[in-house]
């Protein structure tokens, strides 16, 4: 029997690709740059290779195959997805405090910072744990995300720890393969209007690259704002959803709440952002393990609303000593006179 995360995230070559659930917004960004860049070196880059240099197809190769690249690596990377809680967990959750009246779903644990920082875990009723710092359930995905950014349809998948540093280059290197093709567009009519009466007659000459100069001249705007929105949000160190939430501007404790996750100063935070070290995924999608015995999940005081069936299950199979994540162990002695007390898991 196999231990089991539900979520309605896709899985690919053994666990390696990990997508989200409706993929068609994402194969439409895909079908946009891949035609819009197809039609500027079929019609285009032999045009200008021959009146100005044979380097403008070799720069604009390298930004489109930038940008594949990093659309792909976020929309096939684990974003951060928690695994959910056993019912030894819940079990042991219960436990811990007897004073409590108020069920799960309704309790909330401080947790205490080493920069002194006090901040409060809810508890998420559908993954049955309490959510850590920076956690958000996403309910498009039907799972809880480490450094919940937002669920983007551009690439179908969550933005999270994981994958962020690929969805800023993504927009990063999409924002130049824009501009780069739009500029050269301008530059392709007013040659060919040197050569001919009008630009209207350039332009019929060449139509397809003021079509290109039509989806740029409209995508531009809103990717260069999202990139540079983000940009400032690396600068803070401070998520969408954050941001959007006001979390760190809102009266908590009779003041502001600090940030706690902020550096201090700006190239730091995009430092630590874009080229820190990648976490390791809180899933494990490869390992093997035995067959082991489970208790009923009958938690008292909690809403089990597990009814979710029809959804897509992400299966992981944590390491065979039981230890992955602080997981449990062998369960196999909960019932026996001398009781195992099972930690909770720490993903702070």
């Amino acid at each position: 029997m196999s231990q089991y995360v539900e979520s309605r995230h896709r899985v690919f070559c053994y666990g390696r690709c990990i997508t989200g659930q409706n993929h068609s917004i994402f194969c439409l960004a895909l079908l946009l740059i891949t035609v819009t860049s197809s039609l500027f070196f079929v019609f285009d880059c032999p045009y200008l290779t021959k009146e100005l240099s044979p380097l403008i197809p070799v720069f604009a190769a390298i930004l489109f195959l930038s940008v594949i690249c990093c659309i792909l690596r976020t929309a096939c990377t684990d974003p951060g997805i928690l695994p959910r809680a056993t019912p030894d967990e819940l079990l042991y959750l219960e436990r811990t405090d007897n004073t409590q009246t108020v069920a799960l779903s309704g309790r909330i644990m401080e947790l205490q910072m080493r920069s002194g920082h006090v901040l409060q875990l809810k508890f998420c009723q559908t993954c049955r744990l309490f959510r850590p710092p920076r956690v958000s359930h996403c309910s498009l995905c039907n799972a809880c995300i480490a450094n919940f950014d937002h669920h983007c349809p551009w690439v179908g998948n969550c933005v999270g720890l994981r994958n962020y540093r690929y969805f800023y280059l993504f927009l990063f290197s999409l924002s130049l393969l824009c501009t780069y093709i739009f500029v050269f567009n301008i530059v392709n009519i007013v040659l060919r209007s040197q050569n001919n009466s009008t630009v209207a007659d350039a332009i019929r000459e060449t139509p397809a690259t003021m079509a290109e100069a039509l989806i740029c001249f409209f995508s531009i705007w809103s990717i260069i704002g999202l990139w540079s929105y983000h940009t400032y949000l690396i600068c803070r160190s401070v998520t969408t959803n954050e941001d959007i939430k006001d979390t760190w501007a809102t009266p908590h404790r009779g003041g502001n709440q600090i940030n706690p996750f902020s550096r201090g100063n700006g190239l730091v935070n995009c430092f630590a952002t874009l080229c820190g070290p990648l976490p390791p995924s809180f899933l494990n999608l490869r390992a093997i393990v035995k067959q082991e015995n489970s208790i009923p999940m009958t938690v008292t005081g909690t809403n089990n609303n597990n009814n979710n069936t029809s959804d897509g299950i992400v299966r992981y199979f944590p390491e065979e000593n039981g230890n992955y994540s602080n997981q449990v162990g062998n369960t196999s002695g909960i019932h026996s006179t001398q009781q195992q007390r099972y930690l909770p898991r720490d993903y702070a």
